[in-house]
């Protein structure tokens, strides 16, 4: 069964099953982690955990540990067992490794230096169904401290990060997922980063606490205003009948009623 993609992707632990079919019920879909929400003592439970406790397939993918990693290899036994096949591959760097993943459709999440560097080439990938950016890994992989500013801003290599991936992911027709926001009380900043996520064209956003869910959720659904505004607009266009023409005083062209069909796509209209 396909997965479907949502707009908020909840990460659960895969050592912790009871929380398996709380973020399940909560979020549009599920990412039970296999790397670092998971102590390398737990690993080995957490992939029997992953086996006995299933969730529906067509809206739960599975992280697992970096490529070429003994842990990597036992977390691809343990999905042999499972009816999961879309998986998100962490520190995603190696295209033809990822290429290797026949049967499964594969998040590439870039977030080393190399990863987002190698971001097209994944993107490229028939397997790859979607890209993620990382921001401490990546900043990490650079021998930085902070991927962000004291007042929560993103520093520019994180941002240069976060646009390669995306626009690796759109030049080739795949889904770009926007990375967690980690500050789990400041709602009204994540509002803020989630708002310019899809603004920008992210498919979708990761968090990391059931809160969060909602606040992202809102962010990717249009308002009322947004889907009649936006209805009123191509209206205009099929009413006017010409490739440009003046709407509200604004020059209105093809990428502009563009934007207003993603809206409405976005409403279910």
């Amino acid at each position: 069964m396909p997965f479907t993609m949502g707009p908020s992707l909840l990460f659960a632990p895969a050592d912790r099953p009871d929380r398996f079919a709380k973020a399940a019920g909560r979020a549009d879909a599920v990412i039970l982690d296999l790397e670092d929400a998971v102590a390398p003592e737990a690993k080995a439970a957490a992939r029997e955990h992953l086996v006995n406790t299933p969730l529906d397939p067509a809206t739960t993918m599975v992280r697992i540990n970096a490529l070429g990693t003994d842990d990597a290899a036992r977390d691809l036994e343990a999905l042999a067992n499972t009816c999961y096949r879309t998986i998100m591959v962490a520190k995603s760097e190696n295209p033809a490794a990822v290429a290797a993943l026949a049967g499964f459709h594969v998040v590439a999440l870039c977030e080393t230096a190399s990863g987002v560097l190698a971001a097209p080439a994944l993107a490229g990938l028939p397997n790859v169904v979607a890209l993620m950016w990382g921001a401490e890994d990546l900043v990490a992989s650079l021998g930085g401290t902070a991927s962000r500013h004291v007042n929560g801003a993103y520093r520019d290599i994180a941002k240069h990060a976060r646009a390669t991936v995306l626009l690796a992911a759109g030049a080739h027709g795949k889904a770009a997922i926007d990375a967690i926001y980690a500050n789990i009380p400041d709602l009204a900043g994540l509002a803020a980063e989630a708002g310019d996520a899809v603004a920008s064209g992210f498919g979708a956003t990761a968090c990391i606490h059931p809160s969060q869910v909602a606040v992202i959720r809102d962010a990717y659904r249009p308002t009322p205003g947004q889907v009649a505004d936006a209805t009123a607009l191509l209206a205009a266009a099929e009413a006017a009948g010409t490739g440009v023409f003046v709407y509200n005083g604004k020059m209105v062209d093809g990428p502009i009623l563009k934007h207003a069909e993603a809206t409405l796509r976005r409403a279910g209209s």
